[in-house]
């Protein structure tokens, strides 16, 4: 866990990509795995994929806004992630049709955000705040 504190935008850019890569390949996944039988394991661990990165992707954009000194940076990392939450939630639960270039662009966002946040928006020490 002080792992992902300490190098929080590393952790967060590399699992919002992580995402969405798991977004691209899920329909080739599904076809690749269902003409093998393997159709509802591949189900389960699918799904559950989709909220580890979820929950590594918060603890990343929790602790890199702790440490950003760009208020609109920090607001903007929330946004995302709240964004993404809710299109993965979606999905899941077939609520409403919703295309996946959303979750691609959330995601892909989140990716830049943690980039531009560990070039220019990062705290030296602890004593820095956001502003």
């Amino acid at each position: 866990m002080k792992l992902i504190v300490v190098n929080s935008d590393h952790f967060g850019a590399t699992s919002s990509g992580l995402c969405m890569l798991h977004c691209f390949l899920t329909p080739f996944l599904y076809i690749f795995h269902s003409t093998l039988g393997l159709y509802n394991e591949l189900i389960f661990f699918w799904y559950l994929l989709n909220y580890i990165f979820l929950f590594i992707s918060f603890i990343a954009v929790y602790y890199s806004s702790k440490k950003s000194t760009n208020l609109f940076v920090t607001i903007s990392l929330y946004f995302f992630w709240f964004l993404l939450s809710g299109f993965i939630i979606n999905e899941s639960l077939a609520m409403f049709k919703i295309p996946e270039i959303f979750t691609y662009l959330s995601a892909f966002s989140l990716i830049f955000l943690h980039i531009y946040n560990l070039k220019f928006c990062k705290c030296k020490d602890d004593e820095c705040c956001t502003s």
